[in-house]
């Protein structure tokens, strides 16, 4: 069974960014969804219920994966931001023609998938904002005390926490929206990765 199985040289790019700013971000979620609920770690002899919970990991090493996952996730967006310049500027363009002119209208659809990539990137400059201010100004440990800029480090919590839960909530619609290419692509990478003789044994599988 011949499959085509080329890829072109962007669309590899592009997966491949992808793909990376999905793992470090499920890293960042899951870390992020731990400490949303175990918000302290608790003292002993107290009536914290928190003091001493342990799932899978302690809780340093949660804070250095959301760190570090966080980190990644920002720098690869960034990357992407980059690489999809001239797409954003044209739909910036489209959309304030359709906003501010009679002509080039959008459909429906344009409309909805614009939208959701402006609550995307909103939300997600917010949250990578505010997970900055908290990363350089840790709530006064290791003698660096919180500045106040704008707002108090609880509030720049908040910000970050909420921002965060829309970001990862327009992130899964537009997840879904191109889920189509993200199959499509996806079988290809793996069927470049494969051998021959084992993507035959997959088809025949699916067959």
């Amino acid at each position: 069974m011949n499959k085509n199985r080329s890829i072109a040289p962007e669309t590899r790019r592009n997966w491949i960014i992808n793909a990376t700013l999905f793992s470090s971000a499920v890293v960042a979620i899951i870390s992020g969804i731990y400490f949303l609920f175990l918000p302290v770690g608790g003292y002993q002899g107290g009536r914290n219920p928190m003091y001493g919970v342990r799932i899978l990991f302690e809780r340093s090493t949660w804070d250095d994966l959301h760190t570090w996952g966080g980190i990644v996730m920002i720098a690869v967006a960034v990357i992407h931001i980059i690489v999809h310049w001239n797409w954003i500027r044209w739909m910036l363009k489209r959309v304030w023609n359709d906003i501010f002119s009679r002509k080039n209208k959008l459909n429906i659809r344009s409309r909805f998938n614009a939208g959701i990539n402006a609550i995307t990137g909103i939300s997600f400059l917010v949250t990578a904002l505010s997970a900055i201010y908290l990363l350089l100004f840790p709530g006064g440990k290791h003698g660096i005390p919180d500045p106040v800029f704008l707002f108090t480090r609880s509030t720049w919590d908040l910000i970050h926490t909420w921002s965060a839960i829309v970001m990862i909530i327009a992130a899964m619609v537009h997840f879904a929206i191109h889920w189509i290419w993200i199959v499509k692509v996806t079988s290809k990478i793996i069927q470049n990765l494969l051998p021959n003789q084992q993507v035959e044994q997959v088809y025949q599988k699916m067959s």
